[in-house]
């Protein structure tokens, strides 16, 4: 199982899994002011562009986005480009978003395995 192997990976070997599974990663904020981990504390942001980033792939078929900050940003960025594809709101999967169980989260993500490319 892929978040299986994931867990035990490196962070190398985490990238190489995603690519060979069509899975691409991209990070909503290019640049930041931020004290501290907390997303929440995230100010004077510059966001990536996602939609020259979404014209290069044609077989796009859902935008994942990991977090509430990262939904907001990128929901922002989108605009009604958002409507051609299945949006889907993961629940964080960082340590500092505690209050829900590591098993809460995982439910949450495995919602992308229909999107999975063997």
């Amino acid at each position: 199982m892929i978040e299986q192997d994931l867990v035990a990976m490196d962070y190398p070997a985490r990238l190489k899994t995603l690519l060979e599974h069509r899975i691409g990663l991209w990070d909503v904020v290019a640049e930041a002011q931020r004290s501290g981990s907390l997303d929440s504390r995230i100010r004077d942001h510059a966001s990536n562009d996602l939609n020259i980033l979404i014209k290069t792939l044609a077989n796009l078929a859902a935008i994942a986005f990991n977090g509430g900050m990262a939904v907001k940003i990128g929901m922002r960025a989108l605009g009604e480009t958002a409507n051609q594809y299945r949006i889907v709101r993961l629940p964080s999967s960082s340590p500092a978003y505690a209050a829900v169980s590591y098993q809460t989260k995982l439910a949450g993500w495995r919602e992308l395995r229909e999107y999975l490319v063997d």
